[in-house]
């Protein structure tokens, strides 16, 4: 976007996300200022490009959300869509070096680049440029890459940084020999809160939804949808609350056995269960 006039003697623009402005008169011509002059701060252009700048953060932080989904999910998107959206610098900061998977489950690249014609430019493991048209291409949510170690210390090589948390995202695998009629998972239990509320917001902020007393991670699995739970406490509760355990839901709301859980909906849950626990209150004296 090049810079507006906003009254006499100063221009405006948008740089870097904030609202800047400069001089077009006098000795400080064609310099931008430290800062935006008072007589400029009530302006009509000055207060369009602030709403346009926070239009372009709802729309980038939409974005980083529907590609997150696409990963987690590990969904087939068709790959004009990919190209369709690739110009808009939002799309293409949440989608730049992505892990892609093609036509072959095996042959994993990191997205560089769309054309016009569908065409995806990528970076494969042997350090090669290369060019793809499938149809459609996944995202796939790391649990499900192979040699994930091997892939994170290439994508160190190449200075590989994701928007889009997915190859360095954690992982939690789901051991083999769990109960057969367990459904609940202990290991992130009993994490004190000074509060519901403060256990509540802790969620809500790592973008998990709370619904009555729990937070909830909505993951689909494979050809299904699962839910994974962990409890916070009764709504509205004063005292201080606990961290509860782990659980997954199908879609009418049944408890799954753990050995039902599949890789992504068993890391996801984790995760969320992790990320719940770490916020804990810790007692001087005691061991994290």
């Amino acid at each position: 976007m090049g810079w507006l006039s906003a009254g006499d003697g100063y221009e405006v623009a948008l740089v870097d996300g904030r609202v800047a402005a400069r001089a077009t008169s006098g000795r400080a011509a064609g310099r931008q200022l430290k800062s935006l002059p008072r007589a400029l701060r009530d302006h009509p252009e000055v207060d369009r490009l602030r709403r346009f700048a926070e239009w372009l953060d709802r729309h980038a932080t939409a974005c980083v959300a529907q590609v997150d989904s696409w990963m987690v999910s590990s969904l087939p998107v068709p790959t004009g869509l990919l190209a369709r959206v690739w110009p808009d610098e939002a799309w293409q900061s949440a989608l730049r070096d992505l892990a892609v998977v093609g036509d072959d489950p095996d042959e994993v690249g990191f997205l560089r680049g769309a054309t016009e014609n569908g065409e995806l430019r990528v970076v494969n493991l042997d350090g090669e440029t290369v060019r793809l048209s499938p149809r459609t291409v996944t995202l796939p949510h790391p649990v499900l890459l192979p040699d994930l170690d091997d892939i994170r210390e290439f994508a160190a090589e190449l200075g590989i940084v994701q928007r889009v948390e997915q190859i360095h995202r954690a992982t939690w695998q789901r051991p083999e020999d769990l109960d057969p009629k367990a459904t609940e998972i202990r290991e992130f239990s009993g994490g004190s809160f000074r509060s519901r509320f403060a256990l509540a917001a802790r969620a809500s902020a790592l973008g998990y939804r709370v619904s009555g007393g729990y937070s909830t991670a909505r993951v689909r699995d494979g050809d299904r949808t699962v839910e994974a739970c962990v409890w916070i406490g009764e709504p509205y509760w004063q005292d201080t609350v606990e961290t509860g355990g782990l659980t997954w839901q199908d879609h009418d709301g049944r408890a799954l056995p753990l050995r039902k859980v599949g890789p992504v909906a068993w890391s996801e849950g984790m995760r969320m269960a992790a990320a719940l626990y770490a916020g804990r209150t810790i007692e001087e004296g005691k061991n994290a």
